[in-house]
Order: C-alpha cells, then sequence, then structure tokens
C-alpha cells in the first residue's frame, strides 16, 4: 500500500471533523441571531409591528421561538452558550424541543391543507410551515451528524439541581401569589390555591377552568411571572454549568507540576504558582511538558506559560483542548509570555496584549544611579529601619505563624491573584520561598515581601505588606536590599508587579504624544481610583526594569467577554457570582495533604537538586583501560598513590647502581619470558626490562599496565643481550595509570589543531616542544637577569584599568559589579609605569601580560607577554644599545653563544652592529622611489596603488608611509634591523625629533619579517601630551576602537613634571619565537585556541 493510500482515510476523517465543526458553528450562529432579535425586537414590535412580524415569521422557520420576547431571548443565549462550549446536552434540546416537535406537529397539520389554505394568509402561513419542516428533517440529519462535535457532558447532577433551581422558582412564586392573593385581594384561604395557580400561568382566574370571582392583581402577576422566568433562567443556566470535577487527583498535580519545575532548565517567572491549591494540572503524553489551570466563569483558564520541554508544550495545549472540549468548558489563558501565546496562537487560540511585567537584574542595578530610589529609602533608614533576608526554610514556625497574622492584618481588600500569586507564607511545601521583611528601631517587624522560586537563579514576587505605620520608602529599602544581596542567594533575575496597559502610561509620557494617548492615559488615571493601574506602573518603573509583555489567550471571539469576566474573577478584580447549587471543590491543603506532599517530594528534591554523578561516555579503548585499573586495585596496588619510590632522574642513572626511577611508558615488547618497554622522562628514554626470573610482578604489569602509564621502576642499570643499555627492573609500581591512549609511537601528535587541545600530550611526547618551552623560560630568566644586573627594579602594575592607554589596540572590557563600573584589561602597562619615571624612580621595568581583542595568527595571541623597561635621562639611542646587549644576553643563555637559528637553516651571528635606517630611507630603497616627510598625499596614494596596498585618498602622510613600510619593507626584513623616525601622527607618546618635528623619535627593531621591539624618547610635554591624546580620544569617540582614550590621572602626573626618559618595548613571545626560529604557537606553554568547529 502506498503512503498516499495509507494516508486517505486520515484525510477523510479530518475533512470530515472540519464539516461536523463548520456545522457547529453554523446552528451556534443561528441560535445567536434567533436569542439577539428576540430582545432587540421588543422595541421594534411596538413601534414598527409589521417589519417584527415580518422578520420573526421568517426567523420562525429555523423552528427557533422568535419575536419579543425577553424570557425566550435569554433561554435561546443560553442555549446557544451551550452550543459554543460543544455541550451535547444543548444538541439534544435544540434537536427534540424545536426541530422534532416540529415533525410531529407536520402529522396534525399537513391533512389540513384544505381548510388551512382556504385564503391567502393561510396559505403563507402553510407554506412557512413547509419550510419549517424541511428545515428540521435536515437540521436533525446534519445535527445527528455533527454529534461527535459536540462531545461536552453533563456535569454530575446537572438534572437534579436544574430541577431544584427550578421548582424553587415555582415554589416562591406561589407563595407570594397566594399570600398577595390573602392579603391584598382578599381571596379566601380555599379558593387562593387556585388563584395563586393562575397566578404562575399568568392566566385570567375568572375565566376557565378556575371560574374565580377575584380578579387578577397584574401587579402581583407581574412579580410572579419575573420569579418563575428568573427560576427557569437559573435552572436552565444551571443545567448547562460545568463545574470542575475531579479530572485528577490534585496531589499529583501538584507532585507533577513540583518534579517539571526542578528539572526545567528555563522556567517561566509565573511558573512556580501552578502548584497554587485551587489550580488542576494537564500533562502532555509523555509527561514532559504540563499546563496548569483552573475553572471560573465557565473558563478553563490556564495561567502563565506551559510548563516544562518547549518542543511538548503543543501536546499539553491539545490535551487541556481537550479536557476542555470534554467538559464544555471556554479554554482561555492569562499572562502568557510571547513565546508561550505564540503556541496556544499555534493551537487555535488568539491572543491580546494585556500589559508588562516588569523584570529586574541585580547586576544592573546601580543605587548611585538611581536618585528616585535613593531619595524613598532615605526615611526608613534615618528611622533606623533594618532589613532580614531569609529562606522560609532558615525560619521556625513561630516567626512564620506571626508573619502570616501581620500579612493578614495589613491586607486592605480581598486577595487577588490567581496567575501571579501564592499566599502560602509559612506552607512546609515551600521551603525555597524567600521572606524580606523590614524592622523598625525596636525590632518590630513592619514591612513584609515574600518571592517565590524562579527556576534556579531567579525570585518572582508573591505578595507584599506594609503596616500602615511603616514609613514611606520601606518597600524601596527591602528591594534595595534584596538587589543588593542577591548574590548571596544566587539570584540573578527578579520578577516584579504586572503593570496592566504599561505601553498606554508610557506612550502619554513620551514628548509628541497624540491626543488619543493622551485621552487613553487619562481614562486609565480614572480607572486607577479603583484598580491601582498607574500605582503598579510607577512603583516598578523607578528600578529601571526591563519590561516583558503578558498576553491573554482566547477561543473565538464570541468567547472574549466570557473570557475576560473569567481572568477578571480569577485576579480578584470582579467578584464570584454565589451560587447555592455550586458543587464546591474541597480543600486539599489539609495537614494530612501537606505532610504527603512535603513526604513524597523529600527523595525527589534529593535526587533531583543532589543528582548522582553522572558516568562521562567511554570508548572501548577506555573501558578497557578502567577494567585493568580495577585489576590493579583488586591486586592491591593504588593506580594513583600519593607518593613512589623515586631516588634519581633518567638521566642520572649509572651503570650498576639501584636506582628508582620514574616515566611514562612510550612502547611495550612482550617476549613471553621477557618484557621490554620504553621509559620516558621528559627527553631522556631508557629500555626498561623485566624478566620472569625476576623478582618484578610479571602477571600484574601484563594485566595492567598500557602505553601511556606512569610507572615507578626500581633495579639497576645493565644491558640487554643485544648490548642495549637497559634498566632491569627489580620492583614495579604504579604511579599513575592513564585512561587515555597515547598518540601514534612514531608520529606523535601530528595534527596542529590537536596540538593545541591536547598540549599536555604534545609536550610530554615531543622533545622539541619540550625544549621550546624550557628556552622560553630561559629567556625570561636572562632579561630579568640582564635588567637587574643594570639596576632596573621590576615592578607590577594594574591588569583592571579604568581607561585603556598606552598603545593603539581594540582592548577586552569587562564590568566590575561592586563599583558598578566598566574597566578593560590592559594593553600596555606605559602609563603606569610613566608615572613611577614621574616619581623619581631612575630605572624600572615590568615583565608581564596584556590583552589585546584581536585574533590568534603565527604570531599575534590575544594574551601575550611584554618587557617595558625606562630609564631616566636616556633616550631613543641609548634604548638602541640596550636593547641589542639584551638580546644578545638571551641568546648567549639560550644557545650558549650569541647566535640564532635563521629561517633557510643554518645560524645567524648577532653579535656585530645592527643595521639601524630611517623608515623614510627604508622605504625609499623599497619602492625605488625618494621619499620624504615633503612628499605630497598624492605622490604617496599613487606609490600604494602602484603596489598593490588599498588605502584612502583622505589618509594622512603617516598613515600611507607606514603603510608602505608594513607591506614592503617589514615582511622583507631579515637579519635584525632598527628602523627609525617614524611620523610624528603615528606615535602620540613619543618625543618629536630633535631635528625634524615632523618625526618621531622612535624606532622598531624587524628581524625575519616580525617586529621585535619599540622604543622612544618619551613625550614629556604634559601640554603636547594632552593634545595629541585628545586627537586619539576624538577618532575612538568616531567609531575608532583602537585609539586611546583620554586618562587623566597620567596627564596629571606628567603635568607634575618628567624627566627626560628614555622607553623600551619588547615582545617576550616574540623574541622566543626570534631565538628559537618559531611561531608564536610553539613558544607558549597553551597559547590561544578557538573553540572546535569555529
Amino acid at each position: 500500500m502506498t503512503k498516499q493510500a495509507q494516508r486517505a482515510p486520515q484525510r477523510r476523517q479530518a475533512t470530515q471533523r472540519t464539516g461536523q465543526e463548520n456545522i457547529a458553528r453554523f446552528f451556534t450562529v443561528v441560535l445567536q441571531v434567533v436569542a439577539v432579535w428576540n430582545i432587540v425586537s421588543i422595541p421594534i414590535a411596538r413601534y414598527w409591528p409589521n417589519t417584527e412580524t415580518a422578520i420573526s415569521d421568517a426567523l420562525w422557520v429555523t423552528n427557533i421561538p422568535a419575536g419579543p420576547s425577553l424570557v425566550w431571548g435569554l433561554i435561546i443565549a443560553l442555549l446557544a452558550s451551550g452550543f459554543m462550549r460543544r455541550q451535547r446536552a444543548a444538541l439534544w434540546v435544540v434537536v427534540i424541543l424545536f426541530q422534532a416537535s416540529t415533525v410531529a406537529l407536520a402529522f396534525e397539520i399537513l391533512p389540513t391543507w384544505g381548510e388551512i389554505s382556504a385564503d391567502a394568509e393561510g396559505r403563507t402561513m402553510y407554506f412557512l410551515f413547509v419550510g419549517s419542516l424541511v428545515f428540521a428533517l435536515v437540521s436533525i440529519a446534519l445535527l445527528l451528524w455533527a454529534l461527535p462535535a459536540f462531545p461536552a457532558r453533563l456535569a454530575r447532577g446537572a438534572w437534579l439541581r436544574a430541577l431544584t433551581v427550578g421548582s424553587t422558582g415555582v415554589v416562591i412564586g406561589f407563595v407570594v401569589a397566594y399570600m398577595a392573593g390573602v392579603l391584598f385581594n382578599h381571596v379566601p384561604y380555599g379558593v387562593a390555591a387556585k388563584w395563586a395557580g393562575a397566578a404562575l400561568v399568568a392566566a385570567d382566574p375568572t375565566e376557565a377552568p378556575y371560574d374565580l370571582a377575584y380578579p387578577a392583581n397584574w401587579l402581583v402577576f407581574a412579580a410572579v411571572q419575573i420569579i418563575v422566568v428568573l427560576g427557569l433562567l437559573g435552572a436552565i443556566s444551571t443545567f448547562f454549568r460545568a463545574e470542575p470535577r475531579r479530572v485528577a487527583r490534585r496531589i499529583e498535580g501538584e507532585i507533577t507540576a513540583r518534579q517539571i519545575l526542578l528539572t526545567e532548565a528555563e522556567s517561566d517567572s509565573l511558573s512556580y504558582f501552578a502548584t497554587r491549591d485551587d489550580r488542576y494540572l494537564t500533562t502532555s503524553p509523555n509527561g514532559k511538558a504540563a499546563i496548569s489551570w483552573k475553572v471560573t466563569n465557565g473558563v478553563a483558564l490556564a495561567g502563565g506559560d506551559p510548563l516544562g520541554d518547549k518542543q511538548a508544550w503543543p501536546e499539553a495545549i491539545a490535551a487541556w483542548q481537550d479536557l476542555a472540549r470534554k467538559y464544555g468548558w471556554v479554554p482561555g489563558v492569562i499572562s502568557a509570555s510571547e513565546e508561550a501565546a505564540r503556541a496556544y496562537v499555534d493551537a487555535g487560540l488568539h491572543a491580546i496584549a494585556m500589559g508588562d511585567e516588569s523584570v529586574i537584574y541585580p547586576a544592573d542595578f546601580s543605587l548611585s544611579k538611581n536618585k528616585a530610589v535613593r531619595r524613598a529609602i532615605a526615611g526608613p533608614r534615618n528611622a533606623g529601619y533594618t532589613v532580614h533576608i531569609r529562606r522560609q526554610e532558615e525560619m521556625d514556625a513561630d516567626e512564620l505563624a506571626h508573619l502570616a497574622q501581620c500579612a493578614e492584618r495589613w491586607r486592605v481588600g480581598n486577595e487577588r491573584g490567581f496567575s501571579m500569586a501564592l499566599g502560602r507564607l509559612g506552607d512546609p511545601r515551600d521551603p525555597r520561598i524567600l521572606v524580606v521583611t523590614a524592622h523598625d528601631a525596636t525590632g518590630e517587624v513592619r514591612s513584609l515581601l515574600t518571592f517565590v522560586p524562579w527556576g534556579k537563579r531567579g525570585l518572582s514576587l508573591d505578595f507584599m505588606r506594609r503596616s500602615p505605620d511603616a514609613p514611606s520608602g520601606v518597600n524601596e529599602l527591602m528591594m534595595t536590599e534584596l538587589m543588593l544581596n542577591a548574590p548571596n542567594f544566587a539570584v540573578e533575575r527578579i520578577s516584579l508587579n504586572f503593570a496592566m496597559f504599561r505601553s498606554s502610561f508610557a506612550a502619554s509620557e513620551q514628548v509628541g504624544a497624540t491626543p488619543l494617548q493622551r485621552m487613553n492615559n487619562r481614562v486609565l488615571m480614572f480607572a486607577s481610583r479603583w484598580w491601582q493601574l498607574h500605582s503598579l506602573y510607577e512603583s516598578n518603573a523607578k528600578y529601571n526594569p526591563v519590561w516583558k509583555r503578558r498576553l491573554m489567550c482566547y477561543s473565538t471571539a464570541q468567547q472574549l467577554t466570557r473570557t475576560l469576566i473569567a481572568c477578571g474573577r480569577a485576579e480578584g478584580f470582579l467578584p464570584e457570582v454565589p451560587s447555592a447549587f455550586r458543587r464546591p471543590v474541597p480543600a486539599e491543603n489539609t495537614p494530612n495533604y501537606i505532610n504527603e506532599v512535603v513526604d513524597r517530594m523529600a527523595p525527589i528534591y534529593d535526587r533531583l537538586l543532589n543528582p548522582a554523578p553522572v558516568a562521562p561516555k567511554r570508548n572501548e579503548q577506555q573501558r578497557v583501560r578502567i577494567a585493568k585499573l580495577k585489576t590493579l586495585e583488586a591486586a592491591g596496588m593504588d593506580p594513583y598513590p600519593a607518593a613512589v619510590p623515586h631516588t634519581a632522574s633518567l638521566g642520572e642513572l649509572l651503570p650498576g647502581a639501584e636506582a628508582s626511577v620514574v616515566g611514562r611508558i612510550q612502547r611495550i615488547r612482550d617476549h613471553g619470558g621477557v618484557i621490554f618497554a620504553d621509559l620516558r622522562e621528559a627527553t631522556t628514554q631508557v629500555q626498561i626490562c623485566l624478566e620472569r626470573s625476576g623478582a618484578a610482578d610479571m602477571a600484574l604489569w601484563r594485566a595492567g599496565v598500557d602505553r601511556g602509564d606512569v610507572v615507578s621502576v626500581t633495579g639497576r642499570l645493565g644491558a640487554s643481550r643485544s648490548g642495549e643499555p637497559t634498566f632491569m627492573v627489580e620492583a614495579w609500581a604504579m604511579a599513575s595509570k592513564s585512561l587515555v591512549a597515547p598518540p601514534d609511537k612514531f608520529l606523535g601528535v601530528a595534527d596542529p589543531e590537536a596540538r593545541l587541545r591536547l598540549r599536555h600530550m604534545y609536550l610530554a611526547t615531543d622533545d622539541q616542544a619540550w625544549n621550546r618551552l624550557f628556552v622560553r623560560s630561559a629567556t625570561v630568566k636572562a632579561v630579568r637577569d640582564f635588567l637587574a644586573n643594570r639596576s632596573y627594579i621590576e615592578v607590577e602594575t594594574p591588569i583592571l584599568q579604568r581607561v585603556h592607554g598606552g598603545a593603539n589596540a581594540r582592548p577586552f572590557a569587562t564590568h566590575i559589579n561592586a563599583y558598578d563600573m566598566r574597566l578593560t584589561m590592559r594593553i600596555a602597562p606605559e602609563l603606569f609605569l610613566k608615572r613611577l619615571c614621574v616619581a623619581g624612580v631612575d630605572r624600572v621595568f615590568e615583565l608581564g601580560r596584556n590583552f589585546r581583542n584581536e585574533g590568534a595568527d603565527a604570531t599575534h595571541n590575544p594574551e601575550f607577554t611584554s618587557l617595558e623597561a625606562y630609564e631616566a635621562f636616556g633616550d631613543y639611542t641609548t634604548m638602541r644599545e640596550l636593547t641589542r646587549e639584551l638580546i644578545i644576553s638571551a641568546a648567549t643563555a639560550v644557545h650558549g653563544s650569541p647566535r640564532v637559528p635563521r629561517p633557510d637553516g643554518g645560524w645567524l651571528d648577532i653579535s656585530g652592529p645592527w643595521r639601524a635606517v630611517t623608515v623614510h630611507d627604508a622605504v625609499s630603497e623599497a619602492t625605488g622611489v625618494s621619499i620624504t616627510t615633503e612628499t605630497t598625499t598624492d605622490d604617496l596614494h599613487a606609490l600604494c596603488q602602484k603596489h598593490g596596498i588599498e588605502i584612502s585618498r583622505r589618509a594622512t602622510h603617516g598613515a600611507m608611509v607606514t603603510e608602505l613600510y608594513d607591506e614592503l619593507v617589514e615582511s622583507q626584513t631579515v637579519e635584525p634591523t632598527f628602523y627609525m623616525d617614524f611620523p610624528i601622527e603615528t606615535s602620540p607618546l613619543t618625543a618629536p625629533h630633535r631635528t625634524n618635528p615632523a618625526l618621531a623619535e622612535r624606532w622598531d627593531l624587524v628581524a625575519f619579517g616580525m617586529e621585535l621591539g619599540t622604543a622612544y624618547t618619551e613625550l614629556t610635554d604634559p601640554i603636547d601630551q594632552r593634545d595629541r591624546l585628545t586627537r586619539q580620544s576624538l577618532l575612538a569617540a568616531a567609531g575608532d576602537a583602537e585609539a586611546m582614550e583620554i586618562d587623566e590621572e597620567f596627564l596629571g602626573a606628567l603635568e607634575f613634571g618628567m624627566r627626560p626618559t628614555g622607553g623600551l618595548g619588547i615582545g617576550i613571545d616574540r623574541l622566543a619565537m626570534f631565538l628559537v626560529n618559531g611561531t608564536i604557537r610553539d613558544t607558549l606553554a597553551f597559547p590561544f585556541a578557538k573553540p572546535a568547529g569555529k
């Protein structure tokens, strides 16, 4: 069978369901039209009787009573409501009472055709009846076919309750008529019952079948009719009312809701209110999502977002809608987020905005920047108020009971809240509720806030109470203390009150608000006299929250009013309509119920909040190694001991001398009676041997040792039969069992990316990588010793800086919460070191880490080590000789002589003089065109174009020269060369040249195509320095992220006076690269590695 054939029955079923639903909608509209006409036609019948008669007669074709009648209008409206809720009882009423009765009447009327059609009016009535009969037959057939579209059943006992309500109306009407007849119409007791019966049916008591001598009192009769009609309407309403049955055991729903709240990664701020005692829970078939709801005004009202896995939301919504259809409830949602509202809309509901929820992030809250809050809390603070913040589980029962009494005493009006209120202070089921109390100077509680959990790191406001004696601002004081102490309670976000019509208030406050927006504001301000709309908005707005829209969802436009009323009743804005015949839902927050929830949740809390560690996924090789580890443990050998025998390194072994050495197994060769293995320590490798005749445990070795294991072996250095030096093992112990296989024993870690991510393995198995690690250490030591021997003092300056300066580079930005300040990680220590020079330090240097927000390549790393040194009374010439001597010293420390490896092989002797050439001369030599400071920018731009360098025509002379230098000079330089006298505009911290003010006294040292360092004659003129940094700050303001900012503290120090000074900067990473002829990754222990897959 093809897939198309398999899907055919499904399509037919879907088409049938759609047709049945359309039939249900059609008859709902018919009933609504007739109900509205019956009421509207009352005044029409008085002034335009012919029009009313014509329309009523036409509507009678539907067999539904049509005409001016308030009673029938209300009755049919109730039937229409039943149709909208797809109640099957409403369908049977329409079929039997209206349609089937017409068919039965046809058997009496059709045979009288001759008599009825004698005149024109009779013929008209006859044809109308025939139309009614046809409509009845078709309606019966269609409604019976559409029966599956009416799944809603009557509530249990609906017939009895409806009969009771109707009978009560009749009895009350009879009693009123009887007493009025006796008292006011002087009807004798013996016939008063007949007279009251006539009043019940609005009959004339003087005519048959009553034949009484006492005429009707129309005032009494009208009152009795009203009583009877009200009883009838009440009976019909009670008959069709769907009460919240015990659709599921309440405790199971609460346990399920709490489990989902504990397991879901990101919950809605209102999710915890799903545990309210008046809510039920409907879960998705897979149990991963659920909807909490209650029934009010015939609406199954869901509060907030669905709980749990968002992928399972559609299934949970469908299950909730099916349940609502089954019991005849109208589905509705209050306070849904935008994401949840989209899910409800996808399920067929409609959404409208309600208002906004305010969410505060304590990390962003700054009391110093919030004048309104600071002013508000001044009063209670001056009055000696203190704030206590605790979890409910930390408080004793007596204190919680006292707080509950205070909250009840301070409450004004009825309790409100369904979607965002819990009101269970002191309930053992809610140990994580956060309680914030404000105490006056005597220690008495004067105000109270409670917050329910919002996920693992959030709070959602439950209720807010304040004593009438508390000063204004006490709530702001509690909120301020909560936000300042939020990190102590692992709180990252706080949801406050819900502000209805927030956007309207905000729009009216904007400049240029339209007249309509201002009118809306006036209407809302008027309504705020009763419902605190504006005060809630203002109380939230002062904290500068993030506003998150909340929406209401409803089924159809006809049900919008019902859903609005249900929302108003649920939230406490509208009163619940009392009913003596409504079956109350049993209260379940009894001590036994609460204790059962606590007992059942205790192991769940323990399992979910303290989960057992999840075993990592292991491959087959790792599982084999773990099995060998257990073998070692079973044999009494600790695979990870605190200490092992170790008396010598592999390089210190002497022939014949007993020693204990430790190393990593590289290779194992098992020859049965003898086992050979290669043991490696650092870059030294020795063959070891275990013999069957020896004392070492060969069986345990075979069962427990793999390549990569770190072992301790004790024995003597000898020789194998072939004469190879071999360490003869007498005893061994595991030093560290490796659970990961080492790389290929011949290729090592070959992949460049793997060398970054498996740095430990690469260093442990590659001699060159190991040696370069120590070369860098030797380089740093040589630099430090060289400067110390020349009386330089070493200092440390701040890495976190308020102003980024000292170089043109993009910084890493961060934020210090304690002071609510933006900080940057330093790009250079220069400005702080110069302040030490101002203080009078003659010679100073710093070896430290710098950070620049740029990519990683062969010569760059986002974090790097640099040397900066300053010498009073020096200049860029003295620093040039100092740099040469320093690098020669480092090369000698690393290689034993002043030489470095060349990129093309061989060695380069660096002991002689190093070339020094000006930048303009170097560019002239590279281009074959004479370049000076007088060369025009047009000529320079043409030269750039000639050499394929893209640069703007608006670029400065210095920028163009620098581009030419970077592309044509620096990359082509091999031997160490000082390029001197750069354009002054590219060196904002450098003193101008003594003979040419267009140049700066600065040099760059370049070798093997990369810059090694730079040095300046430092700029000590504070006026010139301020001017240059101001120009840099203007570039930063224009969007240049690398431009320096103005550091007023540095400029203030410079104004104090700084001696002539020479400054030097050398990249230690670049220096190590130069000494080993490697990339920056080769010289760093752990170079930056971008995330996998990027």
